[in-house]
């Protein structure tokens, strides 16, 4: 895996933070490489603002083409992985502060509505109705710990993170998510 990267420019976190944008790279994750007639068709979206939105993407490096699927003008898409981070919050300017919240806001309201689509769709799952661990814990940390956790995290994320195409038969898309905050009003 490559090294983190930090997303700082404005232009660039605007571009990702678009919520169709977003809803592409969430369905390339969940579902591998598609032509953007099919993921135009799978989003309910026109095919001409779904190029449009995956030429911006690959602008950026967020997704790109994948030249051994394409046949004549065929064009097929995949995600880019990587080890993407925003700036802390003090190195963030209002502008920067105000995509990230609305993008935050965005992307967990998602991941939200998808685990309620979970939690009702889990009778039908067969045995990946257990397959949704949970955890729920206070911990009484100092800056440096929370980086070190977070840090931890994502070492082990990337310990098990692959493409679609190179995983082994009977996996399936499974969200992950870390949301670490100090508690409001405990100074």
């Amino acid at each position: 895996m490559s090294p983190p990267q930090e997303i700082n420019d404005l232009e660039v976190l605007k571009a990702l933070a678009h919520p169709r944008r977003q809803r592409i790279i969430e369905h390339l994750a969940l579902h591998g490489p598609v032509t953007s007639a099919s993921l135009a068709r799978d989003l309910g979206l026109n095919t001409g603002a779904t190029s449009y939105h995956l030429r911006e993407l690959a602008k950026h490096g967020f997704v790109e083409e994948v030249p051994e699927k394409a046949h004549g003008r065929e064009r097929w898409w995949r995600a880019v992985r990587g080890d993407r981070r925003f700036p802390p919050h003090s190195r963030q300017s209002p502008e920067i502060r105000a995509v990230l919240d609305a993008m935050n806001r965005m992307t967990f309201a998602a991941d939200f509505e998808r685990y309620a689509r979970f939690q009702d769709e889990r009778e039908r799952m067969g045995e990946w109705a257990d397959a949704a661990p949970y955890s729920r814990s206070v911990l009484h940390l100092t800056v440096e710990e929370v980086r070190a956790f977070f840090e931890g995290y994502i070492e082990l994320v990337n310990r098990f993170k692959r493409d679609g195409d190179e995983a082994p038969e009977g996996t399936r898309p499974v969200s992950a998510l870390f949301l670490a905050f100090p508690a409001p009003g405990d100074d």
